[in-house]
């Protein structure tokens, strides 16, 4: 396969995200496990594997003990389609309270360019469509008029469409996304009230590396930062330390927002569980006592004939 010039297409590619970028404030799911659920982040994820079939199950529940606080849970099936190809589904159902409830359906395709004999760009595109609802039927009103932005409950489906780039070699990976491009529009203004919100576009940046410090023992950091223009932008900084590709063990820390500790093993060759836990060293730590997160990953093999690789670090 001819190879492309790297110093080329990812500059460019890099640009095209870049001018497409404007948001206001952070609106998607946040993960810990950020990357076991790459596929979820960006479309352009790939493996270069055609073995296998990856599933992932994940669920989180955030701010545990605060009112209204939120929780979402996800699915994602990825696999490659030829070699040139790799594709999948993800869906995720976000909830805040018992009041909005957003659940994504996406399809991805993603064309994977050989870029030198051990390293591969990815570009990849999204689409699918969104259910938004609210119910404020439970709200209890201070004042004797109810405020006019919970007077109307919201039941909607909107399109979406989103693009994403992933440089990957084996011991290494840098991706950049927008999961969700267009700003599909909540807001109805009467009397100059607005009554709804709009969902704005997010910037993903994640990346991540493999030091194989022996044959047992390997080293994974990883980052993630999400820019959304008009909030702060949220960095991750993760170090996972994998023992014997069996049992694996990690801190994290989000900047400014919480610590978090980290842990998934094998039940089997194809199956891996992981846990993580994010204590709140802002100012909602007073009010939760913290984010709990599981992750179910699931490699099948496409030949029925068992999948006996090393596990997958991304």
């Amino acid at each position: 396969m001819q190879m492309l010039n790297n110093r080329n297409i990812i500059p460019a590619f890099i640009f095209l995200i870049g001018s497409i970028f404007t948001s206001y404030g952070q609106q998607d799911p946040e993960y810990t496990q950020y990357m076991y659920n790459m596929s979820l982040i960006n479309p352009a994820y790939a493996t270069n594997d055609s073995e296998v079939i990856n599933f992932g199950l994940l669920y989180r529940s955030q701010w545990v003990g605060a009112v209204g606080s939120p929780s979402t849970g996800s699915f994602f099936a990825h696999s490659t389609i030829t070699d040139r190809v790799e594709g999948g589904i993800s869906i995720y159902h976000d909830e805040i309270g018992d009041v909005v409830k957003n659940t994504n359906l996406f399809a991805d395709i993603a064309y994977v360019i050989p870029v030198s004999t051990k390293a591969n760009l990815s570009l990849g595109v999204k689409a699918g469509v969104s259910f938004y609802s609210t119910d404020f039927s439970g709200f209890e009103y201070s004042d004797s008029a109810p405020d006019p932005t919970f007077s109307e409950n919201i039941n909607r489906t909107f399109p979406n469409i989103g693009v994403g780039a992933y440089y990957f070699s084996e011991n290494y990976y840098l991706g950049l996304s927008a999961p969700n491009l267009l700003k599909s529009k909540y807001i109805k203004d009467s009397s100059g009230i607005a009554s709804e919100a709009s969902e704005e576009i997010h910037m993903f940046f994640t990346g991540g590396y493999v030091f194989n410090l022996n044959k047992n023992l390997k080293l994974k950091p990883a980052f993630m930062a999400i820019g959304v223009v008009g909030a702060p932008i949220s960095f991750d900084l993760t170090a996972n330390v994998l023992i014997n590709e069996f049992v694996e063990f990690g801190i994290g820390y989000r900047f400014g927002d919480a610590i978090s500790g980290l842990a998934n093993f094998s039940v089997s060759k194809s199956v891996r569980i992981g846990y993580a836990y994010d204590y709140t060293i802002s100012n909602l730590g007073d009010f939760n006592s913290g984010s709990h997160e599981i992750i179910l990953l699931i490699n099948l093999s496409k030949s029925g004939k068992g999948y006996d690789k090393s596990p997958r670090f991304f």
